[in-house]
C-alpha cells in the first residue's frame, strides 16, 4: 500500500472565479475528516495561513493519528507578493519571502515534518518586455538558495507550474527546476512533481520522474489530473489514465516510498469520496504493476515494434479480453 496524504486546505471551502464550494472548516475539523478517510494517514498544510503554532498543531496531529507529508509554504498571498516575492526588485519584499520559507522550515522542524514544499506562483510575467529575465533568474537563485541552505535537515522542495497566479511562471517545468537547483548548488533540496502541472506543462509525467530521479535531488509527488488545458485538479486517472499508470511504473522503478499527496479540488463531489478515490486508484494501479511480468514489459519498452508493447498493455494493464456473444 502506498503512503497517501491530503492537502488540508482542499478539505474546507474552496472557490473559483464564480462559485464557492463546500463549507468552511477549522483545522481540527479538517484533520478529523482526513483521519476518517480510508487508506489516508498523511497531511500537507499551508504555512502560515493554515498552521503556524507548533504546539497546538502537534496536539491535533497526535489526537487524530496523522503524519506529515510536508509543510507547504505560501509566498504568493501577501499584498507585497502580488508582482512576485522571490524575484521582486525590492529587496525588502524578497527578504520577506525568504523569511516566510525560513519560518516554515522552523515550523516543520518543530512539528516533525521532514520537508517544506514551495510553489512560487507569484513569480513570473504576462507580456513581452515586462520582465528582466536575467535579473529574475539571479534573484531566484539567490533567494531560494538562501532559503534552501537554512536548516538543511528540513529540505526545501520546489514545485513547478506553467502559470497561475502569473500568466507565465518562471519555474514552469521539471527541466527548468533542475537547472535552478543546479545553479543554487544546495544538495539538500528537491523537486515536487505535481502530475497535473506536468501534464499542463506539456511534459510526459513519467519522463519528468526520470529526469528528477536521475539528478542529485530528491522528489516528492502531488497527484491529480486535468485536461491538459488548465489545472483543474480532478481526481486521478479520469483524463490521463495510461499516463498515470506509466507515472506510477517509473516511480516504482526508482523506488519511490514517500507520500502521494492529493492536490485535488473536490468542488462538485463529496470531499472524503474524492480523496479516497485518489488513494484507492493509486493503490490498485500500484498493486497491478507489481503483479505483471515487469521483465517482459521492460524488454518491450524501447524496442522498435510498439504494437507488441500495446498488446501487453491491452492484456495486462487494461486486461481486455475477447467477449463471445450469441
Amino acid at each position: 500500500m502506498v503512503n497517501s496524504a491530503v492537502i488540508t486546505s482542499f478539505v474546507s471551502r474552496t472557490r473559483d472565479r464564480f462559485h464557492e464550494y463546500n463549507e468552511p472548516k477549522s483545522l481540527e475539523e479538517r484533520l478529523q475528516s482526513i483521519a476518517n478517510m480510508e487508506d489516508i494517514d498523511g497531511v500537507e498544510s499551508v504555512y502560515p495561513y493554515e498552521v503556524c503554532d507548533p504546539e497546538s498543531v502537534r496536539g491535533l496531529m497526535g489526537r487524530y493519528g496523522l503524519r506529515w507529508a510536508a509543510v507547504n509554504v505560501n509566498v504568493k498571498a501577501e499584498p507585497e507578493f502580488r508582482n512576485g516575492g522571490l524575484t521582486s526588485p525590492r529587496k525588502e519584499v524578497r527578504e520577506k519571502a525568504v523569511r516566510f520559507i525560513r519560518e516554515a522550515k522552523e515550523f516543520a522542524r518543530a512539528v516533525g515534518a521532514d520537508k517544506v514544499t514551495c510553489c512560487p506562483l507569484g513569480d513570473g510575467y504576462e507580456f513581452h518586455f515586462q520582465a528582466d529575465y536575467r535579473a529574475s533568474w539571479r534573484r531566484l537563485v539567490e533567494t531560494l538558495g538562501e532559503a534552501g541552505a537554512y536548516l538543511p535537515e528540513v529540505p526545501l522542495f520546489i514545485e513547478y507550474k506553467p502559470s497561475e497566479t502569473r500568466g507565465r511562471c518562471y519555474v514552469d517545468t521539471a527541466a527548468k527546476t533542475l537547472c535552478l537547483l543546479n545553479d543554487i548548488g544546495v544538495s539538500q533540496m528537491g523537486v515536487t512533481i505535481d502530475f497535473g502541472h506536468s501534464v499542463w506543462a506539456g511534459e510526459t509525467p513519467a519522463e519528468a520522474v526520470s529526469l528528477v530521479a536521475e539528478s542529485p535531488y530528491r522528489m516528492y509527488v502531488h497527484i491529480n489530473d486535468n485536461d491538459g488545458r488548465w489545472d483543474w485538479d480532478y481526481f486521478v486517472g479520469t483524463r490521463h489514465f495510461l499516463g498515470y499508470v506509466e507515472f506510477l511504473y517509473y516511480l516504482q522503478e526508482y523506488g519511490y516510498e514517500d507520500y502521494f499527496t492529493s492536490d485535488t479540488s473536490p468542488t462538485r463531489w463529496d470531499i472524503e469520496g474524492t480523496f479516497e478515490a485518489n488513494a484507492r486508484m493509486t493503490n490498485r494501479i500500484w498493486d497491478l504493476l507489481r503483479s505483471i511480468d515487469r521483465a517482459e514489459l521492460g524488454r518491450l519498452v524501447g524496442q522498435e515494434d510498439y504494437l507488441k508493447t500495446w498488446r501487453f498493455i491491452e492484456d495486462n494493464i487494461f486486461r481486455l479480453r475477447d467477449i463471445k456473444t450469441g
